[in-house]
């Protein structure tokens, strides 16, 4: 039942994300800084959830040049969504750095739901 309210929350997400880049309909912030609280919670988790599963994880750097913040007031099931922040990232590791994406679902006050990284 996990799996597949996960696979349910990345489908909205991807529908939510594009949705909002066609139409325009929300807020959608391009941000020259991407230290907004969204992306520092996004960082953070993201950081906390690779090290879990690879500990010479060092970083997680953010492109600032990429980041889309899609502020919104949506709701998945139960859960308010506030935010989707979409952006290019470099997973730094004890030697090298891997480029991916990320695609990291915000609740309610900062609450990081999601946070996914693509696998190249």
């Amino acid at each position: 039942m996990r799996r597949f309210l996960l696979a349910r929350t990345f489908a909205l997400a991807a529908i939510i994300a594009g949705g909002l880049t066609a139409a325009g309909a929300q807020q959608v912030q391009k941000s020259p800084n991407p230290d907004t609280p969204e992306v520092d919670a996004c960082r953070a988790a993201g950081l906390i959830a690779l090290k879990e599963t690879a500990p010479a994880i060092k970083d997680v750097a953010i492109d600032p040049d990429s980041v889309r913040i899609f502020k919104m007031d949506k709701k998945i099931g139960e859960e308010s969504v506030r935010a989707v922040v979409v952006g290019d990232v470099a997973i730094e590791r004890t030697k090298t750095s891997k480029p991916r994406s990320l695609v990291c679902i915000v609740g309610d006050k900062g609450k990081v739901l999601v946070t996914y990284f693509s696998a190249s």
